[in-house]
Order: C-alpha cells, then structure tokens, then sequence
C-alpha cells in the first residue's frame, strides 16, 4: 500500500469510499434482480392468457438496453450516512427476499396494466405491447429513486446528477420511441391519450406501493441485523 499524502486519514477516506461502493453495488444488485424477476413473473403470466406475445423479441432487447443505460448513474450516486459509518456485509437471505417482494409489486401492477389495456380499450397486439413497454420502462426506471436509499425520498440523500440524467434521459428515449413515428420500427403504435392517463396513473400508484414494499422488505432485513449485532454483544 502506497500512501499518497502523509496523514493516515486517507486510510479512512479509503475505508469511506469501499463502504460507498459496496453500498452502491448493493443498489444495482437489487435493481437488476428485482427488475428482472418482476418482468419474468409478468411475462410468464401474461403468456398463458394472450393469444399474441406481451412484448416482441425486439421490444425486450429494447427495453433492456434502455434499463441498463439508466443504471449507468449508480457508481457515482450518494449512499446512506449508516452505509459508511459501518461496515456492511453480503447477505443472499436478504437480497432473495428483497428481490421477491420488488419484483411481485411490480409484477401486480403489470397485471393491472393488462386489465386495463385489454377490458378498458380493448387493445390488440401492437397497442397493448406499446402499453405494456411504455408502463414497465416507466416503473423500472424511476423505482431506482426509492431504492437508492432505505429512508423516504425526500429524507436521502439527493441522487447523483449523473443518475438523473441517466435515467431520466433513458426514459424519455423509450417513451419516445414509443410514441414517435420512429416507434414503428419497433413494431409499436402511437397510444392514445387515454391509455398514457392510465399509465401515468398506475406509475404513480406502484410508486407508492414500491416505497411500502421497500421499506418492509428492508425492515425485516434490518431487524435481522439487530438481532444478530445483539447475539454477538452478548458473547462479548
């Protein structure tokens, strides 16, 4: 090890800026898991009962790519004072479960997505896939806001400007695409006014809902920490 000014408290500024990442790799991983579990489940579910395909193969490769260029922000993003005040460790139990009860919230508003689209307009094939692409892009994206940070929106830390602009940037791309003469390329159609109210909608709502089901995911997480922190105080 090399010091590069003489004073140890770079040592600390080290320590300090592991913890940050470590904490921001934790955001990603949660993102990606969840993200990726919600859209299987969905996908899953909305085969048995189409008889056309939720999203074509090209429409998927589109949304990942956009997905993944709004998480480019999150290595440079601000992270919980407690993330660098103690050392944090790599636990599966709690990334599993943080990853099911995301991905089932979304998973939900995905399905009521699909009532909406196919009971209220009676869309066909190429409007509900433009519908479903422009709601599931929508609450992908903007989620990373909530789960940046286990503490309210307007309690964190205010995120990175690089992770704004990532992501907000890969939103109104997709959105777009999607609703622009380009969009046909993509094999999507222009959707009507009322079906993006219902979208922006349900955004909101899930929204909501994610920022419960975080904080109840998280909770049961930290309890456990507690509890084991507890354990071993008193084998001290």
């Amino acid at each position: 090890m090399i010091l590069l000014a003489p004073d140890l408290s770079v040592l600390a500024a080290g320590v300090r800026e592991g913890r940050r990442t470590f904490a921001n790799i934790l955001k990603y991983v949660r993102m990606g898991t969840s993200s990726n579990f919600g859209n299987m489940l969905s996908m899953a579910l909305a085969s048995i009962f189409l008889p056309f395909l939720p999203l074509l193969p090209l429409q998927i490769l589109l949304n990942n790519l956009l997905y993944d260029l709004s998480e480019v922000g999150i290595p440079f993003d601000e992270v919980d004072q407690e993330d660098v005040e103690r050392p944090q460790s790599w636990d599966m139990r709690s990334i599993l479960r943080f990853t099911i009860i995301m991905g089932a919230t979304s998973s939900l508003f995905d399905a009521i997505t699909f009532l909406a689209l196919l009971k209220l307009f009676h869309s066909d094939a190429s409007a509900f896939q433009t519908g479903w692409f422009i709601e599931s892009i929508a609450t992908q994206i903007l989620v990373i806001f909530l789960i940046r940070s286990r503490h309210m929106p307007w309690r964190a830390n205010r995120p990175h400007v690089m992770l704004i602009t990532t992501s907000l940037g890969a939103l109104s791309v997709g959105i777009g695409l999607a609703i622009s003469p380009w969009g046909r390329f993509f094999h999507f159609e222009t959707p009507p006014v009322g079906i993006m109210a219902i979208i922006i909608v349900i955004t909101a709502i899930y929204l909501l809902a994610a920022e419960i089901a975080k904080r109840l995911a998280l909770r049961t997480h930290s309890a456990r920490n507690e509890r084991g922190n507890a354990a071993i105080s008193e084998v001290d």
